[in-house]
């Protein structure tokens, strides 16, 4: 309704070829399932084109994809501020390779699974993204805090009632105290992501000159 942001649809049928507008053909080589023909799929994107940046970091052309880089948060904070961008989303055994190398197409994973479509992975992207384009969300702020978005899993969050089924609220954050409180949740964000993730620790530790073995339960 503001004009933050909108979505528009390509379908590829129209684009398809002969009487029956195909838009898939065998694998060449053989194989199970079908493969979305570069010709089909390449008219498409000459029309999602039409008016667009030729700068891929301007306006990045990606394709969902299982192969594809892992979606992350520093991935869509760019994303969200590009000019706009250009999905396609795979379907059957995928799209013919000669499509990705002519556009110079970004391909990007949702994770190490795979799915029946793109359409679900795309939703994903765009979600991610949009939140990140200022005043969509009702508290910019709640972005600058979330995981991922300084290389950590966020800190853990309560809210009232004080004390539930015997669990309390943990006595530092109802202190009143912002910078010991800060501090808290720093540390605990470090704890999680050191014991759940692994891979992110060690990224973070390298980026801030840590040692990703030091103790975090002090």
């Amino acid at each position: 309704q503001e004009g933050l942001w909108q979505l528009e649809t390509i379908d590829l049928r129209p684009f398809g070829d002969g009487k029956h507008k195909n838009v898939d053909d065998t694998p060449a080589g053989g194989g199970a399932g079908m493969v979305l023909r570069a010709d089909v799929v390449g008219k498409a994107l000459e029309k999602a084109q039409v008016g667009t940046p030729v700068d891929k970091a301007r306006w990045p052309v990606i394709y969902l994809s299982p192969r594809g880089k892992p979606m992350t948060q520093e991935m869509v904070q760019r994303f969200a501020k590009a000019d706009g961008m250009t999905l396609l989303c795979g379907r059957f055994e995928g799209v013919d390779e000669r499509v990705i190398e002519e556009f110079d197409i970004q391909e990007v994973s949702l994770g190490d699974f795979v799915l029946t479509g793109g359409e679900i992975a795309a939703q994903a992207l765009i979600d991610a993204t949009v939140r990140l384009i200022p005043r969509v969300l009702g508290n910019q702020a709640s972005t600058e805090e979330e995981s991922f978005s300084d290389g950590l899993l966020e800190h853990p969050q309560y809210t009232r009632p004080a004390v539930w089924k015997g669990r309390e609220i943990p006595e530092m954050l109802l202190s009143g105290h912002h910078a010991n409180i800060s501090d808290w949740r720093q540390k605990m964000a470090e704890r999680l992501t050191k014991k759940r993730r692994p891979d992110l620790w060690r990224a973070y530790c390298e980026k801030n000159n840590r040692d990703p073995n030091e103790d975090q339960e002090q």
